[in-house]
């Protein structure tokens, strides 16, 4: 899956913008107070809701009055609508999806008052409506299997969810003849919003299988255990690449204790005794743990990482940066912000994006659509370019 492009409306500093146009990696960048977080939130939001409801992921985040933007009449819906491509084998260009949600709030609770997901056939074809529910009910398609049949129309059957605030692809999403609605539900389930935390990364895991890294990186030392023991060429490339990402460590182990729990030893080539991951450095346990990261066997469709330049020294992180490409070329795309000219270095012209905010409301801009921008960068580094003020709008 690759998002296209988003539209973003009356979500927080959001009052209305679309980005379009995205590549399977793109870099964010922008002020403090510009809105980077709350453009990464949208997909943990939209995440959430899927995983609970609209009004358990509206609280987490203060209520609706703080989600909805500043002097918005709360009368007004939040609004988002992501365009994307569903991989289809043996297919240069498959359809374009669209999913739209509509969230409104009245005597004090939030509901969804509009959800539609829907295919276009063909570049000119008229699209067929999946999903159409408003306020807890409406129709999915019945006739699916004859969607790629130019002659065939849509056939629709009544549905109902058990609350207004339930998403429909979570209540339908789980039955087999529904297999776009189920698709979907899946790709959504499994976006990825990191938050590691590097004091998380350093704790003892309790034994038991973890496939992937978790958003705060507890359960570091489980994953890197599954990898030993079921992907043990995916580890092995990983250790080829710890001279180079962390100077002086060659191993790493993830070892069972007597009480049932996982640690992590590091071991430096110039030591016999490895050491405990407590006891190495914030970047070393934070790169150790984007190489786990970027190199899962099954990528997430959907990462988005907040500076991952943070404890990380300046010189690793153009090979954090096509680390990073590598994943969103193997089947992944990649949002990441960054504060850093250092890894914008190692970004290309189309993947990056800057964020302009104006009387307390922020949009999007791509560099690539700006001419000048774009000679520049034949010649210039971007991360350059940004720190001194050849990229208009980027800086504050």
């Amino acid at each position: 899956m690759r998002i296209e492009s988003i539209t973003i409306e009356n979500y927080k500093v959001f009052k209305n913008t679309t980005i379009k146009n995205l590549p399977r990696m793109s870099v964010f960048l922008g002020p403090n107070g510009s809105g980077k977080s709350t453009f990464f939130d949208v997909f943990g939001f939209l995440s959430d809701c899927l995983q609970n409801n609209v009004n358990i992921a509206i609280n987490r985040r203060g209520g609706f009055h703080e989600l909805i933007s500043r002097d918005t009449d709360h009368s007004k819906n939040i609004k988002f609508e992501v365009k994307f491509r569903n991989p289809i084998p043996n297919e240069d260009r498959p359809p374009l999806v669209t999913y739209y949600i509509e969230i409104g709030f009245n005597q004090g609770r939030a509901f969804i008052n509009k959800e539609v997901l829907k295919y276009r056939r063909g570049q000119y074809g008229k699209p067929w409506h999946f999903l159409d529910f408003s306020n807890g009910e409406g129709y999915a398609i019945s006739n699916e299997d004859e969607y790629d049949s130019n002659e065939s129309k849509e056939k629709r059957e009544f549905q109902k969810v058990a609350s207004p605030d339930i998403m429909a692809i979570k209540g339908l999403g789980q039955f087999e003849k529904y297999k776009v609605l189920s698709a979907f539900r899946t790709l959504l389930e499994r976006w990825y919003v990191s938050n590691f935390k590097i004091e998380y990364g350093r704790n003892l895991s309790e034994t038991g299988i973890s496939e992937h890294l978790s958003v705060t990186g507890h359960n570091l030392a489980q994953v890197t255990k599954y990898l030993y023991d079921y992907h043990r060429d995916t580890f092995n490339k990983i250790l080829e690449k710890l001279p180079r990402r962390i100077p002086g460590i060659n191993k790493v182990e993830a070892k069972e204790t007597e009480d049932g729990m996982i640690l992590l030893k590091f071991q430096d080539k110039s030591f016999t005794n490895p050491f405990l991951s407590k006891f190495v450095s914030d970047g070393t346990i934070k790169m150790f743990a984007f190489l786990i990261l970027l190199n899962d066997p099954n990528p997430h469709p959907l990462l988005c990482i907040e500076e991952p330049e943070n404890f990380l020294h300046p010189d690793l992180l153009l090979q954090l940066c096509e680390e990073i490409r590598e994943y969103a070329e193997r089947g992944g795309q990649v949002l990441v912000s960054s504060h850093s000219p250092d890894f914008v270095n190692g970004v290309r012209v189309e993947e990056l994006f800057f964020l302009v905010k104006k009387d307390g409301f922020s949009e999007i801009r791509s560099a690539f659509e700006d001419e000048t921008v774009k000679e520049l960068a034949k010649e210039n580094q971007l991360g350059w370019l940004w720190r001194n003020n050849y990229i208009n709008g980027a800086n504050l």
